[in-house]
């Protein structure tokens, strides 16, 4: 097959894409289901915008995620300018790796992933929830991040794994510091070393008093992971485990605030919210863009072939409005039944706590709709801004006023 000349897209990622990827992805789409990419870095990425495609590359074993691999490959994309990490802490996780290192750490922690599990967790989370909407009764407005979609899923990430971060606020600067998120002025190496130093002294308190938690679990399994393993298995699963959440909530809200008629729908009946979060997943889900991967050998998408060596990135958000596999798909509509979307990915890297992150949403959305039914926007939609990430797609503020 002869491979078909990919026209290059040279973007400097601003706030415009951030806010609105899909309009982007829209107008790269002409070019076909894959478009080579500069982000204003010169640097070429391969980005994959169809949902066959990006299915398919999800789950191609020649799209590797290797940490050193994928260091290697980035340095010499940079020319020799870039330098890697002075240390992998937090870097060796599941998300990480391939197999056979991905099989057995991820067969360390999915054990506590199961619906069984998570549906155990639910009174946790109830109660959590009963409490943050306490806290906001009585208050006009509210930033619904900070008040509310944050310091859940922390909560509840926390019990899970038995971990006390008295500071919320300190948490997220943690996270954001790992995901990319943080405003200026805040020193992104300092938050990841403390966050490295709390989880080694964290995990040296469960060698000694061992729990029935998920850490204390993965540290009895003497043969499954080593130190570096242990510290970057724990921080993904604390930045994975509520970050996604935090914005799933978040764009949610946005979604039925532009939406009202839906809102309204979902306050009468809560019966329909499980497929509102399957609808907030593929409308405007907290994940962008897939973690980059490297072509261990060369593969061919659509009609083009991509050489090995190269960067890659699935547009997760460009193959849930992929009009070929979706009918009308920038319609917000959870009535329509279209079946399996990308928000938590496909293959050996589909999101090990889906159940959990679909226990959460729903129950964050039934207890917050029937709380405060007539929920409105506190600005002007010209005022809110995105967090400048391709991967997390979520909003920095979303200030809104309570009505019971």
């Amino acid at each position: 097959m002869n491979s078909r000349t990919v026209e290059e897209v040279t973007e400097r990622l601003g706030e415009h894409f951030f806010a609105n990827p899909h309009a982007y992805y829209r107008l790269w789409r002409e070019d076909g289901p894959v478009v080579r990419v500069h982000f204003g870095d010169g640097v070429p990425r391969w980005l994959i915008l169809g949902y066959e495609e990006g299915r398919a590359a999800l789950a191609d074993p020649r799209l590797c995620k290797d940490i050193d691999g994928l260091e290697s490959v980035i340095a010499r994309k940079y020319g020799g300018t870039w330098r890697p990490p002075s240390t992998h802490d937090g870097l060796r996780h599941m998300l990480n790796a391939d197999p056979p290192a991905h099989t057995r750490l991820r067969k360390a922690v999915s054990r506590a992933f199961t619906p069984r599990r998570m549906e155990a967790l639910r009174p946790v989370i109830e109660e959590t929830a009963r409490g943050l909407l306490d806290g906001m009764a009585g208050h006009e407005e509210v930033d619904l991040l900070r008040a509310y979609a944050a310091p859940l899923p922390i909560a509840v990430i926390c019990h899970l794994l038995e971990v006390d971060i008295e500071d919320t606020f300190t948490f997220r600067e943690w996270t954001k510091a790992l995901v990319g998120t943080l405003e200026p002025g805040i020193d992104p190496a300092r938050a990841h070393d403390e966050m490295v130093a709390f989880l080694r002294n964290t995990l040296r308190r469960k060698r000694l008093e061992p729990g029935e938690d998920m850490l204390s679990a993965l540290l009895a399994d003497d043969a499954a992971l080593d130190e570096g393993e242990l510290i970057g298995m724990a921080l993904l699963l604390l930045i994975a485990g509520h970050e996604t959440t935090v914005n799933l909530i978040g764009n949610g809200v946005l979604a039925l605030l532009h939406h009202r008629a839906w809102l309204e729908r979902l306050v009468a009946d809560p019966a329909l919210i499980p497929d509102a979060v399957e609808e907030f997943l593929r409308y405007d889900g907290p994940v962008n863009m897939a973690t980059p991967r490297f072509t261990a050998a060369p593969i061919t998408v659509g009609d083009t072939v991509i050489p090995e060596g190269e960067l890659v990135l699935v547009a997760l958000s460009g193959g849930n409005r992929d009009p070929r596999r979706f009918t009308d798909p920038s319609r917000f509509d959870p009535s329509v039944e279209h079946g399996q979307h990308l928000g938590f990915g496909h293959g050996i890297h589909y999101c090990v706590g889906a159940p959990l992150a679909r226990l959460e949403g729903g129950i964050a959305f039934e207890a917050l709709l029937q709380r405060f039914p007539n929920l409105e926007l506190a600005v002007d939609e010209s005022q809110l801004r995105w967090h400048p990430n391709a991967i997390i797609h979520g909003l920095k503020r979303l200030p809104v006023r309570l009505r019971e």
